[in-house]
């Protein structure tokens, strides 16, 4: 559900839709609770308050700080690979001119129908799913180098340092296939976590006693708005391959810029 709201929905709507819905819903509690336990106004709890609300806010946050840090790494893991399969490709392109003219341009097109193969596969590959198109073009363009025969040793040694960067480029779409398919985002379990941590937060921030209702609502909405960053941040941060923070088939765009003719 929460990918689907990821890709579905745009990142400020997400947003503006986390906030409303928590700040809304906290002020109907907190009417709610002002309004049938009015002894809280006058504050007599405020000392357990001022006890627990800090210990629940540091857990709080040491949660979401390690949730951002683990999912941050996911997302710099998934930009990784992509920039590794395309870099490799740069590589490869700039050794063309080692192969003569006819080989060299085989090896253009190959290069430049993978990456735009590879590019028009992004929305599927997001998902961790293939394209007969790009799966073709990389079969042949490993075909092209296995019939490349070097006539002396320059052309040798472009071809076996081709050769490793197609096996880079190679692995690195394995790896960010690999990741699309198996990241699923956080479990269920986590999530429950996360929401019982910030039902804490907003629970306390209700019942914390102020007589004056004014000051009491800004301060529950100023903690409700947090809370809703947080989360929106934690849902866009959780899938690498979509939403805002996502990684980009940029670098696959860049080898076909390399690659095409100049106008």
């Amino acid at each position: 559900m929460a990918r689907w709201f990821v890709i579905s929905v745009p990142p400020w709507v997400l947003l503006a839709g986390f906030i409303v819905v928590i700040v809304g819903g906290t002020a109907v509690v907190q009417a709610g609770v002002r309004r049938c336990f009015p002894r809280l106004r006058r504050g007599e709890h405020n000392e357990m308050a001022q006890f627990v609300f800090p210990v629940v806010a540091v857990v709080y946050g040491f949660l979401i700080g390690f949730l951002v840090l683990a999912l941050w790494g996911q997302v710099n893991s998934a930009d990784q690979a992509t920039r590794t399969e395309g870099a490799a490709a740069v590589q490869m392109a700039q050794g063309l001119h080692a192969f003569g003219k006819a080989d060299g341009e085989r090896i253009r097109q190959g290069l430049l129908a993978y990456g735009r193969a590879a590019a028009a596969e992004w929305p599927r590959a997001a998902a961790g799913r293939t394209t007969p198109g790009a799966e073709n073009a990389l079969k042949r363009l490993s075909a092209t180098y296995e019939a490349i025969k070097p006539r002396d040793d320059i052309q040798r040694s472009f071809l076996t340092s081709s050769l490793a960067s197609l096996r880079d480029l190679s692995g690195a779409r394995t790896t960010r296939l690999l990741q699309a398919r198996t990241n699923t985002g956080p479990p269920p379990s986590l999530w429950l976590v996360i929401l019982l941590n910030s039902g804490l937060v907003l629970w306390f921030a209700v019942v914390f006693g102020a007589e004056r209702a004014r000051m009491h609502y800004v301060m529950v909405a100023a903690v409700s708005v947090l809370v809703a960053a947080n989360l929106f941040l934690v849902t866009e941060l959780a899938y690498p391959f979509v939403g805002v923070f996502s990684t980009s088939p940029e670098p696959l765009n860049e080898v076909v810029r390399v690659l095409s003719p100049s106008r």
